[in-house]
């Protein structure tokens, strides 16, 4: 089709008339024009840039996680992508633009408090992204209606959805990953992410179980297991300590399970992994129901009596009445869990074995009821989480015969009591223990170290302490907690290979740079460029390309290799 123009100017030399100046002639007039200088307008460091407030990685957001260790580590994993795009993590939820919030599906409550989080962002105008394990569950919800969700395994394209957010649309994303149509344990263990506390990573070796419990919600959101390679998890966690953690705690909703899927085992995983830890840094193994660590009870034992992993394990029983444990579809006896709890404690002196139990399931009897005090009796469990029936909706108990509400606060009452009667650390007073510590109290009075057995001991809050290994004396017991006096003359160790991350550093991002013609390569929060030698990649430019800080991370540490 023609242009407007083409009836005036049939070639480019019909634009020059003979009126015109020659070239010659434009370079003698230079000679007479003389440049005036413009001064640049100097921008305050403390200016922002003046934007339309919908253009995405602009905003702040805040986030709120509800539930177990793997929910956190999705959530530091979101965390970290977001502000590795640009956005702005912050703790002030009425300073944010959006609310990403966490869930958790376990309880009625965990959902109530997340539901009235969504609306209270809506009565505040706050735009909204939901992820978790509710919405995982239950998609279709009344109060989900409109609102962008990121499902458990697609926690990798969080800045997708959230981009889509700010934008007004509504995305959901809940598809399971698959390889060759066999389902992966999630999103990548290597992307960036933000620690709630740089001490300590969280890493997820599998997701899902092989259970079907018949009170359990998650397992409608997690599906079933699928386990992460051994190689991925050890690499995760010999990144995780050349960034300065000290504390590695292996998460699941069964990691007693894991391997089954992919033919190796959790006694294989920790043997490798154990390998990787430094002198004075600890692993914390988490929750395994009965069936799955029966088999593995001698290695098991040895693993926990290797000085540096915690000889601590979680062992829910719920129960001690088998007809309840049928009913709840344990798939175990309550003598294999004493089996488990006796032979660990026999090979393990010291060990800390911690417990859930359910207060009136339904079809629980008085007698079941029991059953149940009697093995609270025998153990004294140290660490006992007591847990209040609610008929989780969709899951085959909610149809069961209900015990009255009012029997089960007064058995939840019951227990508790028995739980207070006893006091588990009064006989380590005046013992000297080696401490890791790598948190402050609730109170902000003293500093947070567990011994070998995983035992909470408080120290003085003294910042020499954090991050270290150090040797106290216990002068005092209470419930939950011991102190510890620092021995005299006896100087903190360093198990971390590396600096800490400062708090709200992101993990996982390299920033390649050359120092007197070294290599090197440091991580943490994102500045304006990524560098390579004298190149660098403007944060905007990233932006424009579609490429977050992560993927060019990763192509830049591989540009290095071939330029230096």
């Amino acid at each position: 089709m023609p242009s407007a123009c083409d009836s005036l100017i049939e070639d480019i030399e019909d634009m020059v008339s003979l009126n015109d100046p020659t070239p010659h002639d434009r370079q003698s007039a230079r000679k007479s024009i003389i440049p005036r200088s413009r001064k640049k307008k100097e921008l305050l460091s403390s200016e922002e840039l003046q934007a339309d407030s919908f253009i995405p990685g602009t905003q702040k957001i805040w986030m709120k996680t509800w539930g177990c260790s793997h929910n956190n580590s999705d959530g530091e994993y979101m965390a970290g992508q977001l502000a590795a795009s640009g956005y702005k993590m912050t703790d002030d939820p009425a300073d944010a633009d959006l609310w990403l919030l966490n869930s958790c599906t376990v309880k009625n409550p965990a959902e109530d408090h997340f539901r009235n989080s969504i609306k209270k962002a809506q009565e505040q105008q706050k735009k909204v992204v939901v992820a978790g394990c509710v919405p995982q569950a239950q998609p279709r919800m009344e109060y989900l209606k409109g609102l962008s969700i990121i499902g458990v395994q697609q926690i990798d394209r969080v800045v997708e959805v959230v981009d889509e957010a700010v934008k007004g649309h509504s995305v959901r994303l809940l598809g399971q990953k698959k390889d060759g149509g066999k389902r992966l344990g999630g999103a990548r263990l290597d992307l960036p992410k933000i620690r709630k506390n740089p001490l300590i990573e969280i890493i997820s070796i599998n997701t899902g179980c092989l259970n079907a419990c018949t009170y359990c919600k998650t397992k409608h959101a997690r599906g079933d297991l699928a386990s992460y390679p051994i190689e991925e998890l050890v690499e995760r966690a010999r990144q995780s300590f050349q960034e300065g953690v000290c504390e590695i705690w292996l998460t699941s909703e069964d990691t007693g399970a894991y391997g089954r899927d992919i033919g190796t085992d959790l006694p294989t995983l920790l043997w490798r992994l154990v390998q990787e830890i430094p002198d004075g840094a600890m692993l914390r193994l988490g929750m395994t129901n009965p069936p799955y660590i029966l088999e593995h009870l001698e290695e098991m034992a040895k693993i926990l009596n290797h000085p540096r992993v915690y000889a601590f394990l979680h062992v829910p029983v719920q129960s001690a009445s088998d007809s309840v444990l049928m009913d709840m579809k344990r798939e175990y006896c309550i003598d294999d869990f004493r089996r488990v709890v006796d032979f660990l404690k026999d090979r393990v002196p010291g060990v800390t074995i911690a417990t859930d139990i359910i207060c009136g399931f339904p079809g629980e009897t008085d007698e079941d009821f029991q059953d149940t005090l009697d093995l609270v009796k025998h153990y004294q469990f140290p660490s006992l989480f007591i847990n209040q029936f609610y008929p989780r909706p969709g899951t085959p108990a909610a149809k069961m015969d209900q015990v009255p509400a009012h029997v089960k606060k007064q058995r939840t009452k019951k227990l508790s009591e028995l739980f207070h009667s006893y006091n588990p650390y009064d006989h380590k007073v005046g013992e000297r223990q080696f401490v890791l510590v790598t948190e402050e109290s609730f109170d902000t009075q003293f500093f947070v170290s567990h011994n070998k057995f995983y035992e909470q001991v408080l120290v003085p809050k003294k910042a020499e302490f954090k991050g270290k290994m150090i040797e106290v004396d216990i002068y005092e017991a209470g419930k939950h907690f011991m102190k510890g006096r620092p021995v005299e003359d006896s100087k903190p160790f360093t198990p971390s290979i590396a600096a800490p991350l400062r708090k709200g550093e992101v993990s996982g991002l390299m920033q390649v740079h050359k120092v007197n013609g070294v290599k090197g390569a440091t991580s943490g929060t994102p500045d304006s460029a990524l560098h390579v030698g004298s190149y660098s990649l403007d944060r905007e430019l990233l932006k424009k390309l579609g490429m977050g800080f992560a993927l060019a991370a990763a192509i830049l540490a591989f540009i290095v290799e071939k330029l230096f």
